[in-house]
């Protein structure tokens, strides 16, 4: 009996083993057990859908009240001319679960308004709620909702050429950011205890050619920092000029043979190249200043969740065993060096790390203790891992789309700062306002019709013009965004729209792992220049 199930744990990894290598099994693991709400099987809809079962959600439910249509059709590879007539919900629903048998699938067969009238309660049971092409009083309506019961909320649309996305959340904590270009934490400029006993006890004098050659490149950099510091008041290289005399000096440590030659010591050729950023200070970022001075950080409740408990216990860290630093991550990269020497330093940056941790660990059991929590509600290893990445931590807050769109919020003024550039992707924000604002008057998208193109446009700029007023800004700088939504009729054509379900995608999966920065908190995408650019609205 236990066989099988080996065998399907093998095939799972061999199945996701690409993404395993940039979430990991905790990221998968929250992947699979996510539960995805999508409301209408539009184009975009179901190409956002498609990105979100391939790598294994656990579960989605479409709601969509509508029939299939000939232009669903026509623009959405998820449905078929049999279709016509039938539940999109139901279509949509039986093909993308053809995708990957490791999902489950729901159709509910209902409008969202008649969800948001007669079960609201049910669109809390998800993790995130995705929407696409929904009227605007409807989206207001379920955006408050979600808002107020921290249910992230991902609006997602293609109008013609033009893609957008907005994301409301409340707050969205994340450990795992995993930036791009993060330096090591050496701390060179403040050396570990053990990093200095180890150093000393090597003589650099009376080493052999073969140890001279492969003493690690971290041993080189503090001993000649020492040398550098005699003369410099202490003080480590901090300006160009000063590194770059601080390489010289560690040339001057490569040995010579007997024609006067330097020596081939790449392990000094390391260490030069390491100079600009292994002697960056160590400090707390910003980002993380900012955390843990957060309202959210400093007053705890037994109401307050895992990552900002967590943050105290840094916080408290830092200003005790700390020392004014974060936990050390304990890790060191790789480098020229015999396995015995590398081991050693690799084992003292190992060593600290854990014993910040264990810190770290106590004053979270601490802090539970006092909140009435068990003292095991937050399990070792996310503190660990909180440790670990301690230096990346990111809270997101966005504006609910209520606040966004209050005429003297402060989304208006991100608009007016963007609005003096004419090539702005701001402005079809601005014409995707228009043609909601032109919907609820006329219950129809301009251009809908071919032979009311001429009086939509007229409409259509009354409608641009009230907004621009509510807003207190100035025109619009080329008539011609006018004439191009017209001329889209709200259609969604399958480039765009597969374009945006990949964009989207992945946001929703940074949400549902804790993994990387989503954005925040508007993303406009011009198919016909194909620029894009994000706004905080």
């Amino acid at each position: 009996m236990a066989a099988p199930v080996i065998r399907k744990n093998v095939d799972k990894k061999a199945k996701y083993d690409r993404q395993l290598r940039l979430w990991g099994d905790h990221g998968q693991t929250l992947l699979e057990n996510a539960k995805i709400c999508l409301i209408n099987a539009s184009a975009t809809g179901t190409e956002i859908l498609k990105n979100l079962i391939l790598p294994g959600i656990g579960s989605f439910t479409i709601i969509d009240g509508n029939k299939v249509k000939g232009e669903d059709v026509g623009n959405n590879f998820f449905l078929s001319q049999d279709s016509i007539g039938k539940s999109r919900a139901q279509v949509a629903t039986e093909l993308l679960l053809e995708l990957n048998n490791d999902v489950t699938g729901n159709a509910v067969e209902e409008s969202p308004e008649q969800i948001l009238e007669n079960n609201p309660e049910y669109l809390k049971s998800f993790t995130i709620v995705i929407v696409t092409s929904l009227v605007e009083r409807t989206l207001l309506d379920l955006s408050s909702i979600l808002y107020a019961a921290d249910i992230p909320l991902l609006v997602c649309r293609s109008y013609g050429m033009i893609g957008y996305m907005r994301l409301v959340v409340n707050e969205h904590t994340v450990i795992e950011s995993q930036p791009d270009n993060a330096h090591e934490d050496l701390r060179l400029d403040k050396p570990l205890a053990g990093l200095v006993e180890y150093a000393n006890s090597l003589d650099l004098e009376a080493m052999t050619k073969q140890e001279h050659m492969h003493t690690p490149y971290l041993v080189l950099l503090y001993k000649f920092l020492e040398k550098w510091k005699e003369t410099h008041n202490g003080q480590v290289p901090k300006n160009y000029k000063e590194k770059t005399s601080f390489k010289d000096l560690l040339r001057s440590g490569i040995r010579k043979n007997e024609h006067g030659v330097p020596e081939d010591e790449e392990n000094f050729d390391e260490a030069i190249m390491a100079v600009n950023t292994a002697l960056n200070p160590s400090k707390i970022p910003s980002e993380v200043q900012g955390i843990i001075d957060d309202p959210a950080c400093t007053n705890l409740s037994s109401e307050s969740s895992s990552f900002w408990i967590m943050a105290q216990a840094l916080k408290q860290f830092i200003a005790n065993e700390g020392n004014g630093m974060l936990p050390l991550r304990g890790a060191i990269p790789d480098m020229t060096a015999d396995s015995k020497r590398y081991i050693q330093l690799q084992n003292i940056y190992k060593e600290q790390a854990r014993t910040d941790c264990i810190a770290v660990t106590s004053r979270v059991q601490q802090i539970l203790t006092s909140l009435g929590k068990a003292s095991d509600t937050i399990q070792d290893n996310e503190i660990k891992l909180f440790c670990k990445n301690s230096a990346f931590l990111r809270v997101i807050r966005c504006r609910s789309l209520t606040q966004e769109y209050s005429p003297d919020s402060a989304a208006t003024q991100e608009i007016s700062m963007n609005f003096e550039n004419p090539d702005s992707e701001i402005y079809w924000y601005i014409m995707l306002r228009a043609a909601d604002k032109f919907y609820s008057q006329y219950s129809y998208f301009p251009g809908t019709y071919d032979d009311q193109v001429d009086s939509d446009s007229v409409k259509l700029k009354s409608c641009v013009c009230s907004i621009l007023q509510e807003m207190t800004l100035g025109s619009l700088p080329k008539e011609d965004y006018i004439q191009e939504l017209c001329r889209y009729g709200a259609c969604e054509l399958h480039s765009v729209a597969s374009f945006m379900g990949g964009v989207a995608a992945q946001e929703v999966i940074k949400i549902v792992t804790n993994q990387f920065v989503p954005f925040n908190n508007t993303y406009l995408y011009n198919a016909m220049t194909t620029t894009s650019a994000t706004f905080q609205l």
